[in-house]
């Protein structure tokens, strides 16, 4: 969420800024809710000056002559009416909060100076590429193919017992997925000193709200029922962002580093025919996240550091991928810059996003009210929170499956995966 002392002041700014995003700030709504708001606190100020003149009137009178009870009957007609006018500009005031409240939750975060224009994904650009595409002698298969090959992705059996796009892994398959989690969780811990943190997979709306995907983006969610104000987690950004929720952290202690394994579920709404086969864009997918908590001076360092850690697992795991920043037309609501990694698929003979990683600024932490104090001044300060896929498990599964095919059907675990293969050379 923006800073609304900020809109105010640079309202021409941020609505010149935003249309990089191909949004269209609405600043005559702005301004009439903003002086609406105004107007009633100086309304609200008036009337309190009046109560607090007709209050002193009470020991004026009583110095007169008139009796306490005599004063106070005099007086207390006046004060019943200010009373009455005071409970009802609390109301309208209360209204017009919840509607400017309204219209900040819709205004997404304003794009980082670094963002390239552009209107859509066709427009990112790219920034590096890694590792060279395999060339192969022979008929490459997709991942669907190899894994019904290894009879080790069923989604006939998963259609029947719950629907299109979930999926049942068996054997070597889902040993092979399981082991990209276990790697995965080992690097970021071990090697890139995060936390592991163990989350819920269900939330509350008011943690989805602190991250920005309500209520923007209900219609992307599994609510659990109509009237339940719990969904399921459609990152494991949410869960491990709100851990810092409410709080000021100490500022010696920072950054903050988490990482978490969870599943995953969205709805897809909007996708309808894209990506139906495979595991591309499933309901439930898991996905091993990374989340840093840091100072506002360290963010843009902290995204670029952030990525790397993403794309030290795409390199030991020996599968190429090019590195886009996103153009403002691709750039997520609350995000102010991102980097997706794509992983190379010799199938479909491109690249695939298999990580987005991002810095929201203060956006999410100004909904949070998650802060720290600085070294220099008593007064807290709002934190800057990055996230960002570590990876995505499913589509690292479906990299693996297709990159290091064999032309017998069978698969060649990469060399960092073989100690969670139980030695394992291939599947």
């Amino acid at each position: 969420m923006l800073d609304i002392k900020y809109l105010r002041s640079h309202l021409d700014d941020v609505a010149e800024a935003l249309t990089i995003k191909g949004y269209q700030l609405d600043k005559a709504q702005f301004e009439a809710l903003d002086a609406e708001r105004k107007h009633s606190d100086i309304e609200s100020q008036s009337l309190l000056a009046k109560r607090k003149q007709a209050s002193k009137k009470i020991g004026e009178l009583v110095q007169s002559g008139l009796s306490v009870d005599d004063a106070k009957a005099q007086v207390n007609e006046t004060l019943a009416l200010i009373d009455s006018s005071l409970s009802t500009l609390k109301q309208q005031a209360s209204n017009v909060d919840e509607k400017l409240q309204q219209f900040l939750y819709d205004v997404p975060n304003i794009p980082d100076a670094e963002v390239p224009a552009g209107k859509d994904e066709s427009d990112n650009v790219e920034v590096l590429r890694w590792g060279t595409p395999r060339s192969f002698d022979f008929d490459v298969l997709d991942h669907v193919a190899l894994g019904a090959k290894a009879q080790g992705l069923d989604f006939e059996v998963a259609a029947q017992m719950t629907g299109t796009r979930f999926a049942v892994l068996k054997g070597g398959v889902a040993r092979l997925h399981r082991a990209l989690a276990q790697f995965m969780l080992d690097q970021h811990t071990d090697e890139n000193n995060y936390l592991e943190v163990n989350v819920p997979l269900i939330v509350n709306a008011e943690a989805l709200t602190g991250t920005g995907q309500l209520p923007k983006f209900e219609e992307d969610l599994f609510k659990l029922t109509v009237d339940s104000d719990y969904y399921l987690i459609p990152t494991a950004e949410v869960p491990v962002t709100n851990l810092v929720r409410d709080t000021i952290v100490d500022v010696k202690t920072l950054p903050l580093k988490f990482v978490a394994h969870t599943s995953c579920f969205r709805s897809e709404a909007g996708s309808h025919g894209r990506d139906t086969r495979g595991l591309i864009r499933q309901h439930q997918f898991e996905k091993v996240e990374l989340v840093q908590v840091v100072k506002a001076e360290d963010s843009a360092q902290a995204l670029e550091t952030l990525t790397g850690h993403a794309e030290s697992i795409l390199q030991k795991l020996d599968l190429p991928y090019r590195k886009v920043i996103l153009c403002g037309g691709d750039l997520s609501f609350g995000s102010r810059k991102t980097y997706d990694l794509e992983v190379w698929l010799p199938a479909q003979d491109c690249y695939r996003e298999i990580s987005s990683c991002s810095n929201f600024g203060d956006y999410q932490a100004r909904r949070l009210k998650a802060r720290t104090r600085s070294a220099e001044s008593a007064k807290p300060e709002l934190l800057h929170t990055l996230n960002g896929s570590g990876l995505a498990v499913g589509r690292t599964l479906v990299a693996v499956l297709e990159n290091h095919q064999n032309q017998d059907g069978t698969i060649s675990i990469p060399k960092a995966l073989q100690p969670y293969m139980n030695g394992l050379l291939s599947i």
